[in-house]
């Protein structure tokens, strides 16, 4: 598929998909490879990753995912493609700052540190106390992200210094053709200071390996790198001025420069500036290789950041479609939010993360906005019991290798539907109740679900579902989409099982009220 994905974009893709030259004429292919005028990156995507129709409910996500993922190679540029889409959908962009002048029918949105968002749409039957569905998920992914003082040199090399964020598969990032991304501070012609994004879409960095020949024990002890030494990016050779200055020194070519002049010669170019006007970096290490369809019946998505960029992408896309006309909100009672927070791989706990108050102010704000300030106290609390939060992450498929890590009944599989996540030690949010009421809206929907459960003796990640299910008392699920390689630089999930979650999520905004009606538990 390499030589269709060379191709210039001018060719109409069934055309190409057809044509002897690259594919047989029987073979078929998925709804989601036709492509759409919903939005293409074309600039860094194959021809497979292409948008299915925007208006056809039966329609697949998946080409819509896969240029969302294209886009989004950090939690910026994930939250303001969100951003972007909502206002496309007609949503109305609110400032935290500010008054909030809400009414029954109306769709809402706000960003905060423009890496995570919170968008909601109002029932026209709201009243004060009724409740809020709401996802959440997260923007940010395992990464390498560069030291406020990246820049220095060694053998010839100048190498750029990073950081690592979270818990990722570091062996993974070598030989990986890489580059840089995220955003800037820069001073604009009136002496203010405006937010930019950057994103160098060329491979520009390489971290390689050691050749064979200079570690021969390493596929019998190992690939053990270590994290600061090792681990660091080559960006360019030095010239020979360069050379001279440094004198061979871990230090860039003036002491004073806190990244390479190269390098911010090279991000003044992508973002139209002069260097000397960018005057605050936030970058991370990003793969270059785009996102795209794998296997041999294109079952697969292989992709960086999977883990959580599809489950954020579903819940906003099951929110905008589940309130996309009309008459969608005419007969709601409740509130559909989703929230899609930063910094849950390093736990949560930032202004941006899933650790602040950030949800549940706005749904106090929305709260009082709603009654026109009329509101008692307990009208919020109400509103909380009568709430319900999906925390959507991506959930552990079963390896083929290696599928004795996997408890024998729990061993998700891919194509087979979300994973509701228990844990008895409350690592995971989900209840009794909770994976109840959400299996009964698959039920309803005749949608496929999966339960996953750790072994006894191995330990158990966890997410922002115990965060947010504890902050104010909120009924709350896990759940998510079985993957492969979680936190590897690549990572695989199945087409399917996007298409289903996305399903779910738009069956929970429309069905729930009408489930969580017939359950009888406090009274």
């Amino acid at each position: 598929m390499a030589a269709i994905a060379r191709l210039p974009l001018t060719y109409p893709l069934p055309t190409i998909l057809n044509s002897s030259l690259f594919l047989p004429q029987s073979l078929s292919f998925p709804s989601y490879l036709h492509r759409s005028p919903f939005r293409s990156f074309s600039s860094v995507s194959p021809i497979l990753c292409s948008s299915h129709s925007h208006g056809d409910s039966n329609a697949s996500i998946v080409g819509d995912l896969l240029d969302y993922l294209n886009e989004s190679w950090t939690q910026f540029h994930a939250t303001a493609e969100a951003k972007r889409q909502l206002l496309a959908a007609g949503f109305h962009l609110l400032s935290e700052n500010e008054d909030w002048k809400l009414k029954p029918g109306g769709r809402y949105f706000f960003t905060r540190n423009m890496s995570c968002l919170v968008a909601f749409a109002v029932g026209d039957k709201y009243v004060p106390g009724n409740g809020f569905h709401a996802i959440a998920a997260h923007t940010d992914s395992p990464c390498l992200k560069l030291k406020p003082k990246s820049a220095s040199s060694k053998s010839g090399y100048l190498m750029v210094n990073v950081q690592t964020y979270g818990g990722g598969l570091w062996h993974t990032w070598f030989d990986r053709d890489l580059s840089v991304a995220g955003r800037a501070i820069v001073r604009a012609s009136d002496g203010s200071f405006v937010h930019r994004l950057v994103k160098v879409k060329r491979p520009l960095l390489r971290v390689p390996t050691l050749a064979i020949h200079l570690d021969r024990t390493v596929n019998s002890d190992g690939f053990k790198p270590n994290l600061e030494t090792q681990l660091v990016p080559l960006l360019a050779t030095k010239t020979d001025e360069t050379s001279a200055e440094s004198k061979d020194k871990n230090v860039s070519s003036s002491s004073k420069d806190a990244h390479h002049p190269l390098l911010m010669q090279i991000l003044s170019d992508d973002l139209d500036c002069k260097v000397e006007d960018i005057v605050s970096l936030e970058l991370n290490i990003c793969d270059t290789q785009p996102s795209c369809l794998g296997g041999a019946n294109n079952e697969f998505i292989f992709s960086g950041r999977l883990d959580n960029l599809a489950s954020s992408f579903c819940a906003l896309r099951a929110l905008i479609d589940s309130c996309s006309s009309s008459e969608s909100l005419s007969s709601e009672h409740d509130i559909r939010m989703i929230a899609l927070f930063d910094n849950e791989e390093v736990g949560s706990d930032s202004c941006q993360g899933a650790g602040a108050p950030t949800m549940f102010q706005a749904m106090r704000r929305i709260v009082s906005s709603l009654s026109n300030a009329q509101v008692t106290e307990c009208t919020f609390d109400r509103a909380i019991r009568k709430s319900f939060l999906v925390s959507a992450d991506m959930a552990h498929g079963v390896h083929p290798n290696f599928a004795d890590k996997h408890e024998e009944n729990h061993r998700p599989q891919i194509h087979k539907g979300l994973v509701i996540k228990h844990n008895a030690n409350q690592r995971y949010a989900t209840s009794g109740i909770t994976s109840f009421l959400f299996k009964e809206v698959a039920k309803l929907h005749d949608l496929p679900i999966q339960e996953f459960v750790v072994r006894n003796d191995m330990g158990c990640g966890s997410t922002i579902g115990p965060i947010l299910a504890s902050g104010v008392g909120i009924r709350t699920v896990d759940c998510g989409i079985a993957q492969l390689s979680m936190h590897s630089v690549r990572e695989i999930c199945g087409t399917d099982d996007i298409d289903i979650a996305y399903k779910h999520f738009k069956a929970f905004y429309q069905s729930f009220s009408s489930v969580d009606r017939k359950l009888i538990v406090d009274e």
